[in-house]
């Protein structure tokens, strides 16, 4: 029977696992000319049989709420001859699999890109079945970083004071240029071979579980690369927006919220490419979307992750995303999914969270749990270097970001950032190791999930005006020959020191600061450009100073004594110094305090 099996190239998803909540599975069958068989199972109840206008192309939906584990066996017929036998598993889940709990404030997000983190296995730098080979001279081509390099410096990440890892893609990426962001994925079932292995990838999470971490994939649910495999040969011609003539997206996020938005306008948001290498999936194709669902649950179950952070997610049509995003949370209702919504007005950043208001006026719900606070990223990338604040400039700017989070319906779960791998290095915008305390103090202290990027707790700078590729760099030590190796102290220089030092003194000690976690946030309205707030659970409270100005500035407590109460001193989390609470406090020029009261 098995003598013409081998025209089924790729079945998807490749297992699957009995007793997940969905109920039922549409497995994907791929090979020449296979719509011409008709499947059956004896083995597990078929519920329907779907052809689309390419022959190659087979979906089977089967019931899978009382599948047990084990194997089963599926036949393609012709004249009720069987001809071709494939076995499918269904594998055992992890116990409390779909309770599993996401990252949340109590985490400190370390971000990476793959490619320029670590080498830690050149050998597979190139490989024959992708088109682009490493090459280090080369700004945005491959450089050769790798999951092996990542998990040989699971140490380093978790002595910085990080508890959660995200990582840009790193499926398959067979671009023949700048493959190495991982964003133009062709095959969404498999690691690329130059990063590494499926296997590789749960080695991973498990090596961060050991530890007491997270593992957040990023997912691309808005487009895929010209080279992903079903690009190449489409189930259908409306598999993908515009394919036959290419469209620019004219990037008007707003449009999905504007009352006054013409459908044209819509349209070519919606429908447009983000790039030409990029083809825009079609998410109302109903196949599409189920495909889109299965992969990220297949992610979830098979690498045991702790979340998603979903690229360029206000890119995609805003009902069928959040029918994408449910399906998730209903099978995982405790995860957590961050989406970059890349907008810079707080009403529409809170738009896209689940449960808003604003969205609701529109009878809108993402169900998404986390958005990505981009307007105190903008604030952040201004505010330090202000040398004559006005009414309405220097920190009054971050003062103003807080003062919109009534527009939210969850400020804890808000991804708060100085920057990521698309946005200026904070360190070439700001160069002096002081402005680096102040904002890394407010990131890690403020409402929400701070976020930090792989090497700026070394100082690490780029330029984004000499192209992305200057702003992921190659960390110092991550491949082999280099001159310094930045993972060890002794390959830090003086100055990376000083920012590694105070960098992982300040994590580590939020890692076990749950008033920072929870606490509520209390501001003040800054006074000669200086911003002051407390974080406060009872029994517990914090106070932040934040004086980016060049002189130093006198504060009278009694303005604050609302939140310091019976407190009468403070002690410094980055100096140990104590600060006496009942008389007047000189606050140094640009240096943050944060004070725990006693």
């Amino acid at each position: 029977m098995n003598e013409v099996s081998s025209q089924i190239n790729r079945i998807e998803p490749p297992f699957w696992w009995s007793g997940m909540q969905r109920p039922v599975l549409e497995i994907l069958f791929y090979g020449n000319n296979i719509a011409s068989y008709q499947p059956g199972s004896e083995d597990i109840k078929i519920k329907k049989v779907d052809r689309t206008q390419n022959p190659n192309y087979l979906f089977v939906t089967v019931e899978t709420t009382q599948q047990p584990v084990g194997t089963v066996v599926f036949t393609f017929s012709k004249e009720n001859t069987p001809l071709i036998s494939v076995p499918y598993e269904f594998r055992k889940r992890r116990e409390d699999s779909g309770s599993r709990k996401g990252f949340d404030s109590s985490d400190l997000i370390y971000l990476i890109m793959p490619d320029r983190f670590a080498n830690g296995d050149p050998s597979r730098d190139s490989h024959p079945e992708m088109s682009e080979s490493a090459d280090r001279s080369q700004q945005g081509g491959r450089h050769g970083g790798d999951l092996r390099g990542i998990i040989d410096n699971l140490d380093y990440i978790e002595n910085l004071g990080a508890t959660a890892l995200w990582s840009t893609p790193m499926c398959e990426d067979n671009d023949s240029r700048g493959s190495y962001h991982g964003y133009a994925q062709s095959d969404v079932y498999r690691i690329d071979p130059r990063i590494g292995t499926n296997e590789e990838y749960v080695e991973l999470a498990d090596g961060l579980h050991q530890r007491g971490m997270k593992l957040i994939m990023d997912y691309v649910t808005n487009h895929w690369g010209l080279e992903h495999w079903m690009i190449k040969d489409m189930p259908d011609e409306d598999w993908v927006y515009n394919f036959s003539e290419y469209h620019q997206t004219n990037h008007r996020m707003t449009t999905q919220m504007d009352p006054y938005a013409s459908k044209l306008d819509l349209k070519n948001f919606i429908e447009g490419w983000f790039v030409p290498s990029m083809p825009d999936l079609n998410h109302t194709h109903p196949k599409m979307l189920t495909y889109l669902i299965q992969n990220a649950l297949w992610w979830i179950e098979y690498a045991d992750l702790d979340g998603l952070r979903v690229d360029t997610y206000s890119y995609n049509n805003k009902e069928t995303i959040a029918l994408w995003t449910k399906a998730i949370m209903d099978e995982y209702p405790s995860l957590n999914i961050v989406g970059e919504i890349w907008m810079h007005d707080q009403a529409q950043i809170a738009f896209w969270q689940k449960n808003s208001k604003i969205g609701a006026l529109q009878n809108y719900n993402s169900h998404l749990p986390s958005v990505m606070d981009f307007t105190l990223h903008n604030a952040i990338s201004e505010v330090f270097e202000e040398q004559e604040p006005r009414w309405n400039t220097g920190m009054v700017q971050i003062y103003e970001n807080f003062v919109n989070d009534f527009l939210y319906p969850d400020t804890g779960n808000i991804m708060v950032f100085a920057e990521n791998h698309d946005t200026p290095r904070i360190n070439e915008i700001y160069p002096n190791i002081a402005d680096y305390k102040l904002i890394l103090s407010l990131v890690a202290t403020t409402r929400g999930i701070p976020q930090i990027y792989y090497g700026s707790e070394i100082g690490m700078r780029g330029q984004k005006s000499l192209g992305d590729g200057d702003i992921r760099r190659d960390f110092p030590g991550g491949w082999p020959g280099d001159k310094a190796n930045a993972f060890e102290r002794s390959g830090r220089d003086d100055l990376q020191n000083q920012y590694y030092d105070f960098s992982a003194r300040l994590f580590n000690w939020r890692k076990s600061s749950e008033v920072i976690h929870n606490g509520k946030m209390t501001h003040y309205a800054p006074e000669e450009n200086v911003y002051v707030y407390f974080r406060t659970l009872p029994g517990q409270t914090v106070m932040v100073i934040l004086n980016p100005n060049k002189d130093s500035r006198e504060l009278n407590p009694d303005r604050f004594q609302e939140n310091i109460e019976l407190y009468t001193r403070g002690i410094d989390v980055h100096s140990g110094d104590v600060m006496n609470l009942t008389e007047t406090l000189l606050i140094e020029g640009k240096t943050a305090y944060i004070l725990e009261l006693k």
